[in-house]
């Protein structure tokens, strides 16, 4: 079902009036939140555009008009501010945006649904493991902040990963690559004594590793995050607390007081 965009439009109105986005005095006049739902066009070939998310609808439609009135703040800083009045906006203020976004979303399964029915076996094929890896890759980089807000310690560098950190700036060439070539062929030039230096280094930054690795790990142990242990070590910690339970009921078992038996009493009769 399409969204009521006479009404949006009245609710964005009234909204940037009750807000007074950036400036008090300001009155902004929205032209809609959506005045005419775009076509999603596959004329490059490739899938229709995602939809907009309620969100992103009211920062595409609150975004230009702040800007203008605001020329001197930096981009960052107005989104931050629509995100912030987003948050304070109540359910009701927040329905046309949202309104907006489910005709967004019904489009787009149409426009989904039509550029899949053109695509040939191999094409759905392709389709398929893109999106395996896409999906693949959006959880190591979920996976990577996760292991940086917990403190992971940073992998051990190479000699040669040292010696091109201490030398980039001063490296020859005007781009990144070149810079990286500049480098690659001093170090090949290097003597085995020229190298000692930075092998060193890199011995001492393993050591370094495995120390911190090692407490980092117990402490996710100690935590409940076991997952995140490396398995030869996640195995050894397995086992040592099998082992210790073993241990603990053996003890148990000892301590434990034995179980009377029953003596059955048999009554000889004795013939008098």
């Amino acid at each position: 079902m399409m969204a009521p965009f006479g009404l949006m439009s009245v609710g964005a109105n009234l909204l940037v009036k009750s807000l007074g986005l950036f400036s008090s005095a300001s009155v902004v006049r929205c032209s809609c939140v959506a005045p005419v739902l775009k076509s999603f066009s596959t004329t490059t070939g490739g899938p229709p555009k995602r939809p907009m998310t309620a969100y992103m609808t009211y920062v595409k439609e609150m975004h230009p008009t702040i800007s203008r009135q605001n020329p001197g703040v930096k981009n960052v800083d107005i989104v931050r501010k629509l995100a912030q009045q987003w948050k304070m906006l109540t359910p009701e203020q927040k329905q046309p945006f949202q309104n907006a976004s489910l005709s967004y979303r019904e489009q787009y399964k149409f426009a989904l649904e039509k550029y899949k029915a053109q695509l040939t076996p191999a094409q759905t094929a392709a389709l398929a493991v893109e999106k395996q890896q896409k999906v693949a890759k959006r959880k190591a980089i979920r996976r990577k902040k996760e292991l940086n807000s917990l403190g992971k310690p940073k992998r051990p560098r190479g000699a040669f990963n040292i010696f091109m950190s201490e030398h980039f700036e001063e490296a020859k060439g005007s781009t990144i690559q070149s810079k990286m070539k500049s480098l690659r062929d001093d170090w090949e030039r290097f003597s085995a004594t020229q190298k000692q230096m930075y092998i060193q280094l890199a011995e001492d930054d393993k050591v370094r590793y495995k120390n911190e690795i090692k407490s980092w790990e117990e402490h996710m142990i100690e935590i409940g995050r076991a997952d995140l242990v490396r398995g030869k070590e996640r195995r050894a910690v397995k086992a040592k607390t099998t082992k210790d339970t073993k241990k603990k009921i053996t003890v148990l078992k000892a301590k434990a007081p034995k179980k009377k038996t029953a003596v059955k009493k048999t009554v000889k009769s004795t013939k008098k």
